[in-house]
């Protein structure tokens, strides 16, 4: 009798955990999938600090530029480890320029346009604020130089002005008040 018990309740609890076994694999094999057709950028994680997207994606004042990068199929490459130190500029920025340029550059047809003009504001580097030098070469991610210059105790990025800063987990973000344009 002992025998039937203790194998019944064996064959009972061998069921239960592969029962749940089951499920925790199908759960997990179904995130890993999820999470490998987002890219890095599909990974969720609410408690780490943010990557260079998700600070864009959290402010209010980059918008135009959100949707800019999803437009030019970025978001996975500037989630990446990085580093990369990206010159954001604010929606004001973006509604300088000429009427229907930033529509015109959101047509499919249009994003390896799109795309030279947004790594014309990223560098695979991590410039701290005081490493910046009037004169200053930057070379961008589109092949492009960049130049810093420093005047009345402001800086500037071409003739865009550095407005702040804010860290990320893999570069550092400076908001700018002008779109840069790639010569």
């Amino acid at each position: 009798m002992k025998k039937l018990i203790f194998t019944t309740t064996a064959i009972l609890a061998l069921f239960f955990l592969s029962a749940c076994g089951g499920e925790n694999e199908e759960k997990a094999e179904t995130t890993v999938t999820e999470s490998a057709l987002s890219g890095q950028s599909g990974v969720q994680d609410d408690d780490s600090q943010k990557d260079i997207v998700k600070v864009a994606i959290g402010s209010k004042d980059h918008s135009t530029l959100v949707t800019a990068i999803k437009a030019a199929e970025l978001v996975d490459v500037l989630s990446n480890a990085g580093p990369f130190t990206v010159f954001a500029p604010v929606n004001d920025a973006f509604a300088a320029l000429p009427a229907g340029t930033v529509e015109g550059l959101l047509e499919p047809e249009k994003k390896a346009d799109l795309q030279n003009i947004l790594q014309y504001h990223v560098a695979v580097a991590v410039y701290q604020p005081t490493m910046f030098t009037d004169g200053q070469k930057i070379e961008m991610v589109n092949g492009g130089i960049a130049t810093i210059s420093i005047k009345d105790g402001k800086t500037f990025i071409n003739d865009a002005e550095l407005l702040g800063n804010v860290k990320a987990t893999n570069g550092i973000v400076y908001v700018i008040n002008k779109v840069l344009l790639p010569k």
